[in-house]
């Protein structure tokens, strides 16, 4: 059942003994991100698209309003310690568990091993506007997305892999989840609408599953 509570991002309390869908791993081109949205080599001349406020009755929103409260912006902060991938994105003040190496009820902090995996847990998307990830450090981190409609499924689920030269921006409605980095910390800039509607899947609670992408090498 979708959710319609806060969403506790840091202490997510999932079920234990969760099945996984495995997600395929695509190389982030032009073509295969048609539809998604597009690579990004100089993020100033990235434009974010803003979505109108929808109105809520007969009576459409006058031109010109509705879309004004333009965009923030800030770094995003991917960070795995030990088995947990944290993120943390100051362009919204939000702090998360992202994914996990392992299983969330076995996973622990207080090592240093490199993830072989990543076990995905929830995502999102924003229909108020786009959002563009550009990579301060330059290395290979993954995004997973799906296209819009909230008839999602963990299956409808693609693991974009970039090779940390350029950066993403993705439409409005996407459904995606941050930025993965492979080992270790990574910084990206972040841009996006300052609304920041933000629709949910909790993949654990809804579909009793977390979606899986092999990581081991890719770093």
């Amino acid at each position: 059942m979708p959710m319609s509570q806060e969403i506790d991002y840091l202490n997510p309390a999932l079920p234990a003994g969760l099945r996984r869908v495995s997600m395929s791993v695509v190389d982030a081109t032009p073509a295969t991100l048609d539809g998604f949205g597009c690579l990004v080599t100089d993020p100033s001349k990235c434009s974010i698209e803003i979505v109108q406020w929808p109105a809520a009755g007969t009576r459409p929103i006058d031109p010109g309003t509705g879309d004004e409260a333009g965009t923030t912006e800030g770094t995003f902060v991917s960070e795995w310690r030990g088995d947990i991938l944290y993120g943390r994105n100051e362009a919204v003040g939000g702090n998360y568990i992202l994914a996990y190496a392992r299983e969330p009820e076995a996973a622990r902090d207080d090592h240093a091993n490199a993830p072989e995996r990543m076990l995905l847990w929830h995502a999102n998307y924003h229909p108020d506007g786009g959002q563009l990830f550009f990579p301060l450090d330059h290395r290979p981190f993954y995004v997973p997305l799906a296209l819009p409609g909230d008839d999602i499924t963990p299956e409808k689920f693609v693991c974009f892999r970039f090779d940390g030269q350029q950066g993403l921006y993705i439409h409005p409605n996407i459904w995606h989840e941050g930025v993965f980095t492979l080992e270790g910390t990574q910084r990206f800039f972040d841009k996006q609408g300052a609304v920041h509607a933000r629709v949910s899947v909790d993949f654990a609670r809804e579909f009793g599953c977390l979606l899986e992408a092999p990581i081991a090498g890719d770093a």
